[in-house]
């Protein structure tokens, strides 16, 4: 057991972060956890076409998906800019996009730093456009597409995971790692892992048993809003935070915010659905 025990805890240091490397350059598995999630999310959806009665095509779905890779890389990227580190880029705009650094010299360094609250809103924002363009209900294909995406992210935190990057606090509990990333050498939670049991597959499981009993269009949407942030509120006591909001970190801050905005958006789809 005390040898299962210390290879768990170092497990971390044993994993290559990336599949091949060019000089500077990388291909990281966090990349490619990224078309993982967007495949799973597809074969889903697909399913649920074929087999729920939606009359929508695998190739209105092929088409969604582009614009929703858009949505999640812009808007995840743009959210890190704004929520974590302003301040940094407000001197280096260069770096926000290019994958270089020009602060020591020109360095790949491949784009790192994505926000999923940045990569949620702009995945709304081009799934509104996508649905006025091919006129279809916004409401009605939010919730086909919802109870997918808790799945398809949990392959998001694995990569985070796998880079050993997002660990969480420093602990005694004997399942705590040893990360290489952390200057302190302390064991810490792996947060990531937790992350991804309870706002990946524990969400989907719920979102997937109920999808057949949505109340009113958009039920599944709100319920998928604030129940990540529920969820990602509750494991933030056990992630390293990236900096506080008085009490709480930036993370549990803007899950707060999802949790308002879910019950918000419930609220307002069984109003409307009650007036027709």
């Amino acid at each position: 057991m005390e040898t299962f025990m210390s290879f768990w805890q170092n497990l971390p240091a044993h994993i290559t972060p990336y599949l091949f490397s060019i000089g500077s350059f990388q291909l990281r598995y966090y990349s490619l956890m990224y078309i993982v999630a967007f495949v799973i999310v597809y074969f889903l959806v697909t399913y649920r076409i074929k087999n729920e009665n939606f009359k929508y095509t695998s190739e209105d779905i092929q088409d969604y998906l582009v614009w929703a890779m858009v949505g999640v890389l812009l808007g995840a990227r743009l959210g890190d800019v704004l929520f974590y580190n302003l301040d940094y880029y407000l001197y280096h705009p260069l770096e926000i996009f290019l994958p270089f650094t020009f602060s020591d010299g020109i360095r790949f360094t491949g784009i790192s730093g994505m926000s999923y609250h940045g990569g949620v809103i702009g995945v709304i924002i081009m799934s509104v456009l996508f649905c006025r363009k091919r006129k279809f209900d916004f409401w009605k294909f939010a919730d086909l597409i919802s109870p997918a995406i808790p799945l398809g992210y949990t392959f998001g935190r694995i990569g985070n995971f796998i880079n050993g990057e997002l660990f969480g606090r420093v602990t005694t509990v004997p399942w705590g790692m040893y990360f290489p990333l952390d200057a302190t050498g302390s064991l810490r939670h792996p947060s990531q892992l937790y992350e991804a049991f309870f706002e990946g597959i524990f969400l989907f499981a719920i979102l997937w048993i109920i999808r057949k009993k949505s109340p009113f269009d958009g039920a599944l949407l709100g319920l998928y809003i604030f129940g990540y942030g529920f969820f990602r509120f509750m494991i933030e006591f056990f992630r390293e935070p990236d900096y506080m909001v008085g009490p709480i970190s930036i993370g549990q801050f803007l899950c707060l915010l999802m949790m308002l905005a879910g019950c918000g958006l419930l609220m307002w789809r069984k109003k409307a659905a009650t007036k027709k």
